[in-house]
């Protein structure tokens, strides 16, 4: 193996501080997309989509749990796929091995989903040898052929405006492999983070970046921590520079 060059600590970092100008012109390119994302036409999904989950029958309305936002994941784990019915596909249970904790999706009024084919009780199975916690659900119409997942992985974009749903971007192929965290599920949903540095239409919702964070299980607090919003306005001037 053909090994870069060993430098001095100056020259490295050097090195450094020329590709992080790149870096962060990427990091800029990727903000403005996810802009743009934000200004996408919906697609009002007219059609009634039918799921089977823990408790029986469910809506693709009943997905969103109430949120405002959905995000659903289309899994092949069902027979004919490899690794059946031991396993999901090797790709999709890695695309659930890097998903992060929900409650940080939930706490920007977003909902994250898979679906496949297979029978919940296998569903369970899989989830509970795996270790994934995710909502899960059985397809039981057309929602992957309509929605354009019946023969590859991909995740749809939706949004609820009272009972009526709309579909609001789609990423698949490669695309599915920067998705898992809650950065990324948020960027490319029609409401992105909801921070106020954002590049958004006028009147979505925003707040000052930082100051929602919280750890998993606390969540639902009254007030932000004084101690955290002193430490928030910090990393804000921070990210100033």
């Amino acid at each position: 193996m053909k090994t870069p060059t060993i430098v001095s600590s100056g020259e490295w970092e050097a090195a450094r501080q020329e590709l992080l100008v790149k870096e962060k012109e990427l990091t800029r390119a990727r903000d403005a997309l996810a802009a743009q994302r934000r200004r996408m036409p919906w697609l009002a999904v007219e059609k009634t989509y039918e799921f089977e989950g823990p408790a029986g029958k469910v809506s693709l309305l009943d997905l969103f749990e109430g949120r405002r936002q959905l995000i659903v994941y289309r899994a092949f784990f069902e027979p004919g796929v490899f690794g059946w019915p031991d396993h999901a596909c090797r790709g999709c249970s890695m695309v659930a091995d890097h998903v992060g904790h929900l409650a940080h999706l939930n706490a920007r009024d977003t909902t994250l989903a898979f679906v496949s084919r297979a029978p919940q009780p296998e569903i369970e199975r899989v989830k509970a040898r795996m270790g994934w916690t995710m909502p899960w659900y059985t397809i039981a119409g057309d929602f992957d052929v309509d929605f354009g997942v019946d023969e590859w992985h991909g995740t749809n974009a939706f949004i609820r405006d009272g009972d009526s749903v709309f579909r609001t971007y789609f990423i698949n192929s490669r695309g599915d492999e920067a998705l898992g965290s809650t950065w990324s599920y948020l960027d490319m949903s029609a409401l992105g983070r909801q921070e106020a540095w954002e590049d958004s239409p006028e009147g979505y919702p925003q707040t000052p970046p930082y100051e929602w964070w919280n750890w998993h299980d606390a969540y639902g607090d009254a007030e932000p921590a004084p101690q955290w919003l002193e430490q928030t306005q910090r990393g804000t001037r921070a990210d100033q520079t």
